[in-house]
């Protein structure tokens, strides 16, 4: 059997944990050394070598063609950028209309093709889809209205066309079944891994480096995600601000993720607040530094307002490093009883989270036990073989008892 991977993503922290876990599928996917399938990942021509070091045995990268646009913009020199602004526009005009396949899959010899980020075509051959959340739907003001136009066109097509959904939890399972009265049968909510399982082992050497190059000399929490708006840096910030007040003292706060059209909102109340010296952003950073910065700090906290899944909670945990987290979406479904929840609207409550996760030593050494047993249910190996599970199902191969198990669906 053959299935076909759609991964034209660009790579660099742009695509947030929508890279991370492609990249982690592919890898995982490839690893599975008991099964015949074959995989052809496709990529994009002006980022084909992404996934390169994560390739299996059994897998092949496949550069799409430019579609005519794409090929115009490649062509404009120092134009390309305000191009790419246009195209982009003029993408979102058109946000009705989702695109047909013009052959390209169907010539790749599969039997299956996978949308495993939040791209979607109409295609002859069966479709896995993955729309990871509908936060759109629930915060439409963190959104331009045109890309709220083209989310709801492409992830309802999507969602009702393709042969099988997949979510990353339970709770994005029953959001997408009920917004778009899409039968519960067929969708699939399989959990992720941590994504860090890719990285190299951390070092004392690595660590001592990471800790030089960002002078990080201070107890400090740590919270990686982009500067999108609802990822809550504000109030984080402003929790900080009521800890000073009325503790007199706070934990430094390091953020890392690419600084987005946000970020500028975030600088400036940081600085009214008087925390620039206390909060720090850090922007992209590697992945073998954003491992060792897990080790390095005192807790993780997460005060997000809308997550699909969960996967830093995955990573603190297998990093063995407590974590705080919002108790709303999906990150109570990953996080257990192994992190201490929050209400992620109230100041109040990310600051007493704050305070207890900062001053008592032995909840967090509780924490971290309950992570490194929870983290144990979650791996990218028992996610490949529930995928691998699916395409084959789609394909019409009949499944063992254990594949059945893996594709539960109630």
């Amino acid at each position: 059997m053959r299935v076909v991977l759609d991964a034209q993503l660009t790579a660099g922290g742009k695509y947030g944990g929508v890279e991370q876990f492609v990249m982690a599928l592919v890898h995982a996917l490839g690893k599975l050394e008991d099964g015949v399938e074959e995989y052809r990942i496709v990529v994009h021509p002006h980022n084909a070598d992404w996934l390169k070091p994560y390739l299996g045995r059994n897998q092949q990268l496949v550069v799409a063609p430019l579609n005519r646009l794409d090929a115009i913009k490649s062509h404009l020199g120092p134009l390309r950028k305000p191009a790419g602004k246009l195209l982009r526009r003029t993408r979102r005009a058109l946000a009705n209309t989702v695109p047909d396949s013009n052959g390209f899959y169907e010539t790749l010899g599969a039997q299956v093709v996978h949308f495993p980020y939040q791209a979607f075509v109409h295609c002859q051959l069966p479709v896995v889809f993955n729309p990871h959340d509908l936060q759109h739907r629930h915060y439409p003001q963190f959104f331009p209205t045109e890309e709220v136009a083209e989310r709801e066109a492409l992830y309802g097509a999507g969602c009702r066309e393709a042969r099988a959904v997949v979510t990353d939890s339970r709770w994005v399972k029953n959001d997408v079944a009920r917004q778009y009265s899409v039968p519960p049968q067929k969708i699939f909510a399989i959990p992720m891994g941590a994504p860090t399982e890719l990285y190299a082992a951390i070092t004392p050497e690595r660590l001592d480096a990471v800790a030089h190059r960002f002078q990080l000399s201070q107890p400090f929490a740590l919270y990686p995600a982009q500067t999108w708006e609802h990822k809550n840096h504000l109030r984080l910030l402003e929790a900080m601000a009521l800890l000073r007040e009325r503790d007199g003292s706070v934990v430094d706060l390091i953020c890392t993720g690419k600084q987005n059209n946000f970020w500028h909102a975030l600088e400036t109340r940081r600085h009214a607040l008087g925390l620039d010296a206390h909060a720090r952003f850090l922007g992209f950073v590697e992945p073998l530094e954003l491992r060792a910065l897990y080790h390095l700090a005192q807790f993780v906290i997460l005060p997000s307002l809308f997550e699909g899944g969960g996967l830093p909670v995955l990573e603190a945990f297998r990093e063995e490093t407590p974590v705080a987290c919002a108790a709303v979406t999906a990150l109570p479904e990953y996080a257990g009883d192994a992190a201490l929840l929050f209400d992620p609207l109230s100041v109040e409550s990310i600051a007493d989270a704050w305070h207890r996760m900062g001053t008592d030593a032995d909840w967090r050494a509780t924490l971290v036990r309950r992570g490194a047993q929870r983290v144990r249910e979650f791996t990218w190996e028992r996610t490949a073989r529930a995928y691998r599970a699916l395409y084959r199902q789609l394909a019409g191969q009949v499944l063992s008892t254990d594949e059945q198990r893996l594709l539960e669906n109630d």
